[in-house]
């Protein structure tokens, strides 16, 4: 498995420790940034990473902002991605299972370094259900048109 990830200035502290994780999983990953606590737009890092994911280059995405609604909102522009805003184990497993999410967005100033770790692991873990789920995953395509 590969996985792009960034964040912006507001997400910096929590992807490093996202980083450290996978690094500890032995998960392959490529890091977007950005590499310093400037200010920036997110919507600029929100793209590589969702763009990576949509062309196959990466098989997921995570993405972390101060709240996770910014990076979720600008991924989900991209077509061919269900980006899932998550901030809880039980949510990370629903939008896997039932979602096929395919990029994770998180929020710094939402939750903490250790349930951050705990959703990316959940996350990581659970494999899409398919069956019913697939006709709806198939519904969500169609409105992108």
């Amino acid at each position: 498995m590969k996985i792009a990830i960034s964040s912006d200035h507001g997400g910096n502290n929590l992807r490093r420790e996202v980083m450290s994780l996978l690094d500890e999983l032995n998960i392959s990953y490529e890091d977007f940034g950005p590499q310093n606590s400037d200010s920036v737009d997110y919507p600029d890092f929100a793209k590589p990473v969702a763009d990576g994911v949509a062309s196959g280059k990466f098989d997921r995405g995570i993405l972390i902002c101060g709240t996770g609604i910014g990076m979720s909102i600008a991924a989900n522009k991209v077509k061919g991605i269900r980006c899932a805003l998550v901030h809880d184990v039980f949510s990370a497993k629903a939008t896997r299972c039932h979602n096929d999410s395919n990029i994770l967005a998180m929020g710094e100033r939402v939750i903490g370094p250790g349930l951050a770790c705990e959703i990316v692991k959940a996350w990581l873990g659970t494999e899409f259900e398919g069956g019913r789920h697939t006709r709806r995953i198939e519904k969500i395509t169609e409105l992108e048109g």
